[in-house]
């Protein structure tokens, strides 16, 4: 059936809308489909070709092809939609189960009824072509700077309009506190989310995000663009404080001074379209501990203690900058630390060498009391950086006549005691754990009998808490107990967790 309606439905819509073609030709067809299905009593399954440069279009009815039912032989389960495969091959002799067959039936007048169908689906597909096209458009640009102009204000969140048709979200959460914003107001934030939704394509902007930090700085300073400087890290309490590391790529630029500006006019740009957050540029250092003393900055610290296991640092400053080291609520530690990534504890420095010396002290009277030392041996040791009886077992004996006044047969009868007191504290602590006695809730728990009890207590395995982290694993090495009981007496002893 001819019609060149269609041609001009389609012309019309792909052109006002900016969509593909294709897609107003597959709405009409599933318009007309529609359409057909209405005429039969039946749900039957049809199928529209257009032929995209006459307009002519074509129906067909369609059957799935499926075998003989085994509890109704000589029956299909849906006969409007399918046809046994027996029947089909009367026309089609190399047809196969699962299948399709058509054929052409008569088709619908592309009339006021059928273009108001179609008009709806058209309108729907080109609602999900112009909300795919937005996320196409902006998934790429993830991570990057957008403007808008507030167009509406709901609860604390901004929507934004980015232009085209396109609106942003800034949530609540993402806004900066305090700061108040009208429509009409042009805004920037950092685009860190989009997604296709029920209601329409959402776009997540943030104005509380490091990164809208760092990207505000590549757009004001030429030199972060052009590569010779590079951001390190940023961190911030929106609306108030933020902390920018930077480095240099070329030696004879001062990375800093860059982003300062002359006068400060770079970093007062920022800081005007952050709501007035004040910005301190800290120049990034390749060592940690140096990198940290620049984020503490204004603050100065006169010594860092550095704790490679827990990753964190004890930083010691005089009483008089204890304060500014801080900053207002814990402010500037908390940006150190989270522009660092290290754990930063500010301790004032006469307390901090108060604790060393004391420290120190306990260390030189342990060395004294275990290596059969006098204290100017020990506390030599001590200077040098011992801290622990394994440490001068262990220590290579090399290192060790690195100390003045220290030969090689001090050296290694001091490895030699090391090694004795080791031992001793071992054979000690098995000593101790053998002659155990189980706890009163051990005891009494469920299962339990006095024997296992004390043969638990024997290796180490004391209260119900002690039982409750064991392994069935664990347990088998105790004689008389199988992996059933095992299990069943780990789980009695974690009741309580459960509980809790």
């Amino acid at each position: 059936m001819a019609n060149k309606e269609i041609l001009s439905v389609v012309e019309v819509f792909s052109n006002e809308k900016e969509i593909d073609k294709e897609v107003v030709f597959q709405a009409i067809e599933s318009a007309l489909e529609a359409a057909t299905v209405r005429r039969y009593q039946n749900q039957v399954k049809i199928r529209v070709s257009i032929n995209k440069k006459t307009g002519d279009y074509t129906t067909f009815r369609q059957w799935d092809v499926v075998g003989d039912n085994p509890n109704c032989p000589g029956d299909v389960e849906f006969p409007a939609t399918q046809i046994l495969l027996e029947a089909a091959r009367f026309d089609r002799p190399d047809v196969q189960v699962g299948d399709l067959i058509e054929e052409e039936v008569e088709s619908v007048e592309f009339g006021r009824i059928a273009a108001q169908h179609a008009k709806q689906t058209i309108i729907q597909k080109v609602r999900e072509a112009e909300r795919k096209k937005i996320v196409d458009a902006y998934r790429p640009r993830i991570g990057d700077l957008v403007t808008g102009i507030v167009k509406r204000v709901e609860k604390g969140s901004v929507i934004m309009d980015l232009g085209g048709h396109v609106e942003a979200l800034i949530g609540r959460e993402d806004m900066i506190p305090r700061q108040a914003v009208r429509i009409g107001d042009r805004v920037r934030g950092y685009l860190q989310g989009v997604s296709l939704e029920q209601r329409g394509p959402q776009l997540f902007v943030s104005r509380t995000a490091p990164e809208l930090l760092s990207a505000l700085f590549r757009l004001e300073v030429p030199e972060i663009g052009e590569g010779k400087i590079t951001i390190m890290g940023a961190a911030r309490d929106p609306g108030s404080r933020a902390k920018l590391a930077v480095k240099t790529n070329d030696p004879r630029l001062d990375p800093v001074g860059s982003c300062v500006g002359m006068r400060g006019a770079r970093v007062q740009s920022v800081t005007n379209e952050l709501a007035g957050e004040r910005v301190d540029i800290i120049l990034w250092h390749p060592n940690e501990a140096q990198f940290v003393i620049n984020a503490m900055s204004p603050a100065e610290i006169q010594s860092i203690i550095v704790d490679e296991d827990k990753h964190s640092m004890d930083l010691a400053v005089g009483s008089d900058n204890l304060s500014q080291a801080i900053g207002r609520g814990g402010q500037n530690v908390r940006l150190a630390s989270q522009l660092t990534g290290w754990e930063l504890n500010v301790i004032d420095a006469s307390k901090a060498e108060q604790n060393s010396e004391e420290e120190a002290q306990k260390t030189i009277t342990l060395f004294m009391e275990q290596l059969d030392i006098d204290q100017e041996v020990a506390a030599i040791l001590v200077e040098v950086g011992f801290n622990a009886i394994e440490e001068i077992a262990y220590v290579p004996v090399s290192e060790m006549l690195e100390i003045e006044g220290f030969d090689e047969e001090l050296a290694n009868e001091l490895r030699s005691r090391a090694k004795d007191a080791l031992l001793i504290s071992a054979i000690a602590a098995e000593e101790e754990i053998e002659t155990a006695l189980p706890a009163q809730d051990l005891l009494e728990m469920e299962g339990m009998d006095a024997d296992l009890a004390y043969s638990l207590a024997s290796q180490g395995i004391i209260t119900m808490d002690d039982l409750a982290e064991q392994s069935v694993d664990d347990l088998l090495v105790i004689a008389g107990l199988d992996e059933a009981r095992a299990a069943k007496l780990i789980m009695k002893a974690r009741e309580p967790w459960f509980a809790e």
